[in-house]
């Protein structure tokens, strides 16, 4: 007997939601049914792009989930100031929920508790088992013992101010801030003319975070930009997986031809961990795909998730650099001097797009870390690697 769905989506998240809304566009024969174990699909996030890391055409099928846009943004540092150009843009899980529900209307099921997957079924904790010509599993990172990550660890915290905050566009990175022993700063969105999203965001050696510190630093930044906080409209945290190196088709054999997207997959920017881009462009390779069964998505995820593992080579030796060498409260000078640089380099970092020429100027000159520790860590030959080997 034929399976009752062509896909399940295990996991509600940004990268099977983008699925489900792409297949549903594209491909809207197919039986698509979405899980998500809590009330509404989208958690509790906020996912930021910029106009640059999506083409045209993503852009148009993407738009009905963007909740803010804003032109320009700005990064502080102790040595530096400065306006960058491009839109920035937000999704918002409250906006993301409410097309995807619209959307996927009764193939959505909520409150759906996952107690078993495997390439073509699900087993829920009722004891229900669906079958399914493929299952992907989008529920999230998992530590993965041949990776070495760091983390860039946050909590954001959206108020209302009782007065106007005066900001026109995002503070990306404000490292001006005490550093608390890794790379800190503080990332600020206006939302509206007296609501600000505040996010205090560490790059760390380890996924942990001391919220009620969080708090205090979200609470004094405010104060000392003079803003006056009045509602706390809601909270959201977090720790991104930060590559740094690790061995690719060990961690791939691991996943026992279980397709799979989105954190999961590994499908991030190695550096910043913005994962928007990854999941548009992985959703549309899935609704092009000729064969819709498990090992035919599998191989179309691994072979995109291979694509941008090379292609991420230079961003996860940069990121070596980042935590292996030199002191952790002066990581902050390897992203000032990168903001230094050509506008266009930096709209072509963050999508992912550098140029040999944009390689070259980056890592040219004095590097704003010990020489020695520097190469060290680019060549992995540091001792300080063992620290980030996930066992």
């Amino acid at each position: 007997m034929a399976p009752a769905w062509d896909i399940i989506l295990a996991g509600g998240g940004l990268a099977n939601g983008l699925i489900a809304l792409r297949l549903r566009q594209q491909r809207p024969e197919l039986r698509v049914l979405l899980l998500e174990v809590d009330s509404q699909p989208g958690g509790n996030h906020t996912w930021s792009f910029h106009e640059a890391d999506l083409t045209p055409e993503q852009h148009q099928w993407v738009a009905p989930l963007v909740a803010h846009r804003w032109q320009g943004y700005d990064v502080r540092f102790p040595g530096l100031s400065r306006t960058l150009a491009g839109e920035y843009l937000s999704i918002t899980s409250t906006r993301f929920a409410d097309v995807l529900t619209g959307t996927c209307g009764d193939t959505l099921h909520t409150h759906a508790i996952i107690t078993a997957l495997t390439p073509t079924s699900v087993t829920l904790a009722d004891g229900t088992t669906l079958q399914a010509r493929a299952v992907i599993d989008g529920r999230g990172y998992r530590p993965d013992r041949h990776l070495h990550t760091g983390s860039q660890s946050f909590l954001g915290q959206e108020w209302r101010l009782s007065q106007p905050h005066g900001l026109t566009r995002p503070i990306l990175m404000d490292a001006t801030v005490n550093q608390q022993g890794g790379y800190r700063f503080v990332y600020t969105l206006p939302l509206s003319a007296t609501e600000l999203l505040i996010e205090d965001t560490h790059y760390v050696d380890a996924a942990r975070l001391d919220l009620d510190v969080a708090r205090q630093n979200i609470a004094d930044y405010a104060r000392q930009q003079g803003w006056a906080l009045e509602r706390l409209n809601r909270e959201e945290q977090g720790h991104l997986p930060i590559m740094l190196a690790g061995d690719f088709p060990a961690s791939w054999q691991e996943k026992a031809k279980q397709p799979c997207s989105g954190l999961r997959a590994g499908l991030f920017h190695a550096t910043t961990g913005y994962s928007l881009p990854h999941a548009v462009a992985l959703a549309e390779a899935i609704a092009a795909s000729a064969e819709i069964d498990a090992a035919a998505l599998f191989s179309v995820i691994h072979r995109y998730a291979l694509r941008q593992w090379r292609e991420q080579r230079f961003f996860r030796t940069l990121n070596r650099m980042l935590f292996l060498a030199g002191d952790a409260d002066k990581r902050w000078q390897v992203m000032q001097r990168f903001y230094s640089l050509n506008e266009g380099l930096i709209a072509r970092f963050y999508a992912g797009q550098i140029t040999l020429a944009d390689k070259a100027r980056i890592l040219a000159g004095k590097p704003p870390v010990p020489v020695g520790e520097a190469m060290l860590a680019i060549l992995k030959l540091t001792p300080r690697m063992r620290a980030f080997h996930h066992e």
